[in-house]
């Protein structure tokens, strides 16, 4: 028997796979870092009047909630958000603070409860704290007395990435949807997996949400959701309650 070779040739060498970043796959990731749900702005928080439909009965199964989170895009987000979030991104982008101003206000006034209206400024001010932490500098500026909105800081990030409209459109409706989907699967209670299904159902409204929000002119904005409106006006009375909304 051959004594064992001290020193074994080498194999063939491994190719290295370079993978190259170019400047919209790195604008796609920062899109994706504003989505995540370990962004700490503290939306797990808020369920945006989902909690009282789930204990009036309104939401109570998968389909239902389909329903209830389908119906809001044309009608909600997609109406009132989406619209505002493109005004307020060209309005960073021509560095035009009084119409960033103007258009903060004018969401913040569509908020038809104190539970809406307080959720919109919490969770905007934390991404504007962790926006300055990212070295945008304007976002310093929104101190703790200062109106903002969840869509004025967002649409900062999106418009200093260098991240279009129709992408960060997308995303909004996208993470807004996932934390209705994340609310649901606590509250009524749903498995893991129907949430996922749900949330497949619903994302197929989004794009024509996007699409439907883009052609708004100023006079037409403006949301349709007295559902909403009434279940987030009651949970402030709710005996119960997991959410802050």
């Amino acid at each position: 028997m051959k004594p064992p070779l001290s020193n074994p040739s080498p194999g063939p060498t491994p190719a290295v796979v370079t993978i190259m970043v170019d400047g919209t796959d790195a604008r796609t990731l920062r899109l994706w870092q504003l989505l995540s749900p370990t962004l700490p702005v503290g939306a797990y928080a808020y369920s945006a009047g989902l909690e009282t439909a789930i204990e009036q009965g309104w939401v109570g199964d998968e389909p239902s909630l389909v329903d209830w989170v389908g119906g809001q895009l044309p009608s909600g987000i997609g109406a009132l958000d989406l619209p505002v979030l493109a005004r307020l991104q060209a309005a960073w982008q021509r560095d035009d603070r009084p119409a960033v101003e103007v258009w903060t206000s004018r969401l913040l006034a569509a908020r038809e409860t104190a539970e809406l209206r307080a959720e919109d400024i919490h969770i905007g001010r934390a991404l504007m704290r962790l926006l300055g932490e990212f070295g945008i500098s304007e976002a310093l500026t929104f101190d703790r007395d200062r109106d903002v909105t969840w869509a004025t800081a967002f649409a900062l990030a999106t418009a200093r990435w260098s991240i279009g409209m129709d992408q960060a459109a997308l995303g909004y409706a996208w993470a807004w949807s996932e934390n209705q989907v994340a609310a649901a699967v606590k509250l009524v209670p749903l498995g893991q997996s129907a949430g996922q299904r749900a949330l497949l159902r619903i994302a197929d409204a989004i794009p024509g949400a996007v699409d439907n929000a883009a052609a708004l002119d100023d006079e037409s904005i403006g949301a349709t959701t007295p559902g909403v409106s009434l279940a987030s006006g009651w949970h402030e009375l709710q005996y119960s309650r997991l959410f802050r909304s």
